[in-house]
């Protein structure tokens, strides 16, 4: 397939990192204590793939692969239908949470911790997302 103008150079996301020390509390934390489906274990090698819906999760300890550990600044938005009926479930399992519920304006959030410390965000919108043609029209520099 070659790119043309009219095409687009990048099409989606088909996954994200998430950098681990712990790589089997992470596992668990992520298959079980979020139940997230498991997709894939990387051989040997400590790194593993979560579904959360349309994005897949990589879980890899950030050593085995060249690099040094280093959490998350921001947080990984989760989709669910009521944050504050996940943030209860998580919490009754042990989820340290970093803030409140809160509203956004266009969405309920909370933030949470996964064991290594790595951000996440219950998230829930509730607003209409904009459309291109609601996008302001703004050349290039």
């Amino acid at each position: 397939m070659t790119m043309t103008d009219s095409a687009p150079l990048i099409t989606g996301v088909d996954f994200v990192c998430i950098p681990a020390q712990d790589f089997d509390a992470m596992c668990a934390f992520y298959g079980e204590t979020l139940g997230l489906p498991f997709v894939k274990r990387y051989g040997t090698k400590p790194g593993a793939e979560y579904q959360a819906g349309n994005l897949t999760l990589a879980i890899m300890r950030t050593k085995d692969f060249g690099g040094t550990f280093s959490r998350n600044a921001m947080p990984i938005a989760l989709q669910v239908a009521d944050v504050a009926g996940a943030r209860r479930q998580l919490e009754a399992k042990g989820v340290r949470f970093i803030s409140e519920t809160f509203d956004s304006g266009v969405c309920w959030q909370a933030i949470c911790l996964d064991p290594d410390g790595n951000p996440l965000s219950l998230h829930h919108r509730y607003a209409p997302k904009a459309t291109n043609a609601d996008l302001p029209v703004q050349e290039p520099n």
